[in-house]
C-alpha cells in the first residue's frame, strides 16, 4: 500500500485518457510508444490535460480494442467510457515497467514499441501535476493550488460499466 507521496515512484509517464486510467487500473499491460526506453522498474501513471478532440479519437480507438479484441464479456459502451470518472492534469497511479517490445500478442499492443505494464495501482486521491513530454521527474511539476481536473467525483470505469 502506498502511505504518501514519498512512496512513489520519481518518474512519471503522461498519457492521454482513457489509455491513462486503464493502465492505472490493470486493465492495458501495454503502453504503446513510437520510441524505445531502456527505463525499467516502477513508475508514476500521469493522466495528461484534457484535449476534447484527443479524447474523442482516444475513445474511439479504445472502445474498438475492447469490443473486437479484448474479449471481455461486457465490455463498456460509448456512454460509459465518458468523461465522468476520468481525472486528467494529475499523477493517478503506478505501474513497473518490465520490458519494451517490438511484438507481441496483447490486444492492447498496436504501437511500433510495447512498454509492457505489471503491477498497476490507482491512487486513491489524484495529484495534480503538469504533464511533459517522455518520462520526467513529476515532483517539482505539483500544482497544489489547482485541483486535479475530474469530471466527476470518485467514479471510476469498470469493463462491466459499473462504479467502483
Amino acid at each position: 500500500m502506498i502511505l504518501s507521496t514519498l512512496d512513489l515512484p520519481r518518474l512519471a509517464l503522461s498519457i492521454r485518457q482513457p489509455w491513462a486510467h486503464a493502465c492505472a487500473a490493470g486493465w492495458k499491460d501495454i503502453e504503446n510508444r513510437k520510441w524505445r526506453t531502456a527505463i525499467r522498474g516502477p513508475i508514476c501513471i500521469h493522466a495528461s490535460a484534457f484535449n476534447k478532440r484527443n479524447f474523442e479519437e482516444d475513445r474511439e480507438d479504445y472502445l474498438e480494442v475492447l469490443h473486437e479484441h479484448a474479449g471481455h464479456p461486457k465490455p463498456p459502451t460509448h456512454e460509459e467510457v465518458a468523461l465522468e470518472g476520468l481525472t486528467f492534469g494529475a499523477i493517478i497511479g503506478t505501474a513497473t515497467i518490465v520490458d519494451c517490445i517490438t511484438r507481441s500478442g496483447s490486444p492492447w499492443f498496436f504501437g511500433r514499441f510495447g512498454f509492457v505494464l505489471k503491477d498497476q495501482r490507482l491512487l486513491d486521491t489524484p495529484i495534480p501535476v503538469k504533464g511533459a513530454l517522455g518520462f520526467f521527474e513529476w515532483r517539482p511539476r505539483v500544482t497544489n493550488h489547482e485541483p486535479a481536473q475530474q469530471a466527476a467525483p470518485a467514479q471510476r470505469i469498470c469493463f462491466d460499466g459499473h462504479e467502483n
